[in-house]
Formats: C-alpha cells, sequence, structure tokens
C-alpha cells in the first residue's frame, strides 16, 4: 500500500514538473544554485528553455554556467542567443563580449560593446571594455606584422649557398659580393643582366629560386638598408644594476598597460614592477580574463627595460 501510495506521489510530482512554465522552472534553478546542486541547476535551465527557448534569464544562467566550467563553445552559443534579442541584458552582453575577446575576437566583442554604449553612451564599464579591446587589437595586428617581418627576415638572412645554383650563377653572385637572399632581392634584372657572363638562363634560374621562397627581384628597392641583418632591431641591453634596482620600485602604471592588463595586475595585487617580474606566465595566465594577448603586451613592455618574467 505504502509503494502504491508512492509511486502516485511521484507521478503526480512529475506531471506537476511538466506542466511547470518557464518561469517556475528558472526560478527552481535559482534554487538549487543557492544550494549548490549546479548540475540539478543546469538541467532546470535547459528545460525552462524546452517550453520557452528565448527565455532571457535561463540562457543567461546557462551561458554563465558554460563558462565558469570552461565550456567556452557552449556558453558563446548561448551568449550569442542572448545577443540576438532586441533587449538583451547588459551584463549578458558585456560577458560575452569578454569571452570574445578572451577568444581572440576582438571586431566581435567591439561590435557588442557598442550596441550597449548605443543604449546607455555614459556605461562605464562598456567604455572601459570597448577601449581595451580596441587597444588590444591594434596589438593583435601589431603582434601580426611583427610574426611575419621575422619570417621573413628569416628567409633574407638565409646564404646564397644553401641553394643548388649552376656554376656560372654562383660564380657571378659571389663576384657581385650577392651573399645572401637578402642581398640578392634588391637587384633588379637589369642590373643581373648587365653584368659580364650573367644571361638569361642565369636569369631565370636566380627567377625560380627567389619564387620558391615567395620573393621577387627587386623587392624593397627604395629600402635596401632595411634587409641588411645589421639593421633589424636589436635586444635592449640590460641596465645597469643600480638602474634594476630602481626600476623595480617603480609602480606597475608606468609601464602604461591597457586596462584588462591593468585590471588583473590589480588581482593579483600588483604594485610595482619587481612584483610583477616575480610573477610567472602561468600564475599570470590563470588569472580571468587575463590571455596571450595580456601576457605578450606584459613581456614587450617588460623586454622594453631590459626585465622579463619569472620563469616556471
Amino acid at each position: 500500500m505504502a509503494t502504491a501510495q508512492k509511486s502516485a506521489g511521484d507521478s503526480r510530482a512529475a506531471v506537476k514538473r511538466q506542466a511547470e512554465g518557464a518561469d517556475a522552472l528558472v526560478a527552481r534553478g535559482r534554487a538549487l544554485e543557492a544550494e549548490g546542486a549546479y548540475q540539478e541547476a543546469q538541467a532546470a535551465y535547459e528545460q525552462a528553455l524546452q517550453r520557452d527557448p528565448a527565455h532571457p534569464e535561463a540562457l543567461f544562467r546557462l551561458a554563465y554556467h558554460h563558462e565558469l566550467r570552461g565550456s567556452i563553445e557552449q556558453a558563446l552559443g548561448y551568449y550569442e542567443r542572448l545577443a540576438e534579442m532586441e533587449q538583451p541584458y547588459e551584463g549578458a552582453l558585456l560577458n560575452y563580449g569578454l569571452l570574445l575577446e578572451d577568444e581572440g575576437r576582438y571586431e566581435e566583442a567591439l561590435e557588442v560593446y557598442r550596441r550597449v554604449l548605443r543604449a546607455r553612451p555614459g556605461h562605464r564599464r562598456a567604455r572601459m571594455f570597448y577601449q581595451d579591446a580596441e587597444a588590444s587589437l591594434e596589438m593583435y595586428y601589431d603582434e601580426e606584422q611583427a610574426r611575419r617581418s621575422d619570417r621573413r627576415n628569416a628567409i633574407l638572412r638565409i646564404p646564397i649557398t644553401d641553394f643548388e645554383l649552376s656554376v656560372r650563377a654562383r660564380n657571378c653572385l659571389n663576384k657581385m659580393e650577392i651573399r645572401t637572399l637578402g642581398d640578392l632581392v634588391v637587384k633588379t634584372e637589369e642590373e643581373l643582366l648587365s653584368y659580364k657572363n650573367f644571361g638569361e638562363t642565369s636569369l631565370q634560374e636566380i627567377k625560380q629560386l627567389l619564387a620558391q621562397k615567395g620573393l621577387k627581384l627587386g623587392m624593397f628597392r627604395d629600402e635596401p638598408g632595411a634587409l641588411s641583418p645589421a639593421a633589424l632591431p636589436a635586444a635592449p641591453a640590460a641596465p645597469p644594476a643600480d638602474a634594476v634596482t630602481e626600476l623595480l620600485g617603480r609602480p606597475i602604471a608606468e609601464l602604461g598597460l591597457s586596462v584588462r592588463a591593468r585590471n588583473c595586475m590589480e588581482r593579483l595585487g600588483i604594485r610595482t614592477i619587481g612584483e610583477l617580474v616575480d610573477k610567472s606566465e602561468t600564475e599570470l595566465l590563470g588569472v580571468k580574463n587575463f590571455g596571450q594577448t595580456s601576457l605578450q603586451e606584459v613581456k614587450q613592455k617588460l623586454a622594453a627595460h631590459g626585465l622579463s618574467l619569472r620563469q616556471d
């Protein structure tokens, strides 16, 4: 008898849950969250979306849960659905923007912050996040350009002797004192052909060699000095010991870090440059919203003073 009553009670509870609306399910999810029952809370939010696929709070709570657990793709999916709404939560948009930044999607993040600012031009946090994302975008392009430049310079330093050339072509280049690909690409076809014993066959051989590396004759003709290894930027010299001691005691603000990087410094309680260099890359990357872009920014700022982070 007792078993039958329990079974009937369970059935009634199941029917009641099925009859619950989205708002009630979200309220139940929040209550479960307060009790620390996060998996059950997530299930309640998912049920709420089955009742109402556009329920803003259910979407927001699921996005937030997935973000905390590191399920970034799922979190982005829920935030994107929220952003498509006519009047989404401002907090949801800001979270979405920060997550896009962490994924390196700065232009999309800027558009999200613009949306908040169009509705509330004086929104302080949105304005701060916008400025930070804009700075990160510029830094991202600078890093890409620097990487491309480094790759190009490495190629231009390759000695001509590393390539299989005919004896005639090799001898001509040697007599013209062309030692590297960088020396070669500043020459024009006319200059090579004007040299004694350098003919069309040797010219085609040289052009094919350069094409293999994505180069051609006459490149950077207006700036030949820029291709010389001696003209490439050198690493900054380490400052004297007394200067280092004085530098390490300076406030972190003197590095001119972006808003995002400064906020991370505050979370770690870092007040001076000396406290920063005592941190490792792993420690910095463990701070929320501190990604590879911020790490590269910090390393570049320190390197400009001949300093670096502590090794892991």
